[in-house]
Formats: C-alpha cells, structure tokens, sequence
C-alpha cells in the first residue's frame, strides 16, 4: 500500500527554531539525514518518490473560474504552516511500517545535533474512491 509522509512548514514539537537560524553545519546534518533517510528506503525498495520544497516565499496560489484569467497570489503567506515543506511517497507491506518510517524521520537531527520531533503527517494514496457505506 502506498502512503505519503507530509512535512509541512512548522514549528517541531522539540525545535522552535526556523531552519534559516541554524548554524551551516546543523542545516547540512539535517540535508545529510534526508538523503541517507532516502538512499536507505530505495534500497529497501519502499521508495516511490521524496521531494523537499522551496520555502513558501517561493509559492503562487491560483484560483481560476476556468472562463477568465487565473487570479495567482504570491508569496510570502501570513500562514505558512499550511504549506508542504517536502514529502516522501512509500510503498510498503503496512500502515505499521509507514508510520516506523514517519517516526524516523520525525526524528531528523537540528540544532545540536537533537532530534526536532517534526510532525509528519502519514496518508494512505487512495488507488479508488472509497466505498460506500452500506
């Protein structure tokens, strides 16, 4: 069954500290920990895909009616917690194990070298609607 695990720009349950007040080798240990996090679930096979995002800054909302000229909004936004900061799409045996590897990556290093406690977000990909309810 394939899971998406949603990073999303906010506060860590252990790090209050945005990632843009790190020191240079704390952000390089956190990339450093993404990758190796990646390198270690394609060798295992349970990799689909596991992007990281451009800061919300970056970010365009578009709204369209489909008849007149989209309306595009740009960054930065008041509420950036809504916004993704990465994700990692997992093909697994359980919905057990794709929380084992939520909780690892939860456990990204920051400043320190201390786990951040990142909040990730685990869903299931849905490969049909869902039934309906008899």
């Amino acid at each position: 069954m394939k899971y998406m695990l949603i990073k999303t720009y906010s506060p860590a349950a252990y790090c209050d500290t945005s990632v843009g007040d790190w020191e240079p080798e704390e952000i390089q240990a956190h990339i450093d920990f993404q990758r190796t996090l990646g390198e270690e679930l394609a060798k295992s096979g349970e990799l689909v895909d596991a992007q990281g995002l451009s800061d919300p800054g970056q970010a365009r909302i578009v709204m369209s009616d489909g008849r007149s000229a989209p309306v595009v909004t740009d960054g930065p936004f008041p509420e950036t917690k809504e916004f993704l900061a990465g994700y990692w799409i997992v093909d697994v045996d359980s919905p057990e194990r794709a929380v084992e590897i939520a909780a690892k990556a939860s456990a990204a290093p920051g400043p320190g070298g201390k786990p951040i406690g990142e909040y990730i977000e685990v869903r299931p990909i849905m490969s049909a609607p869902p039934a309906a309810e008899l």
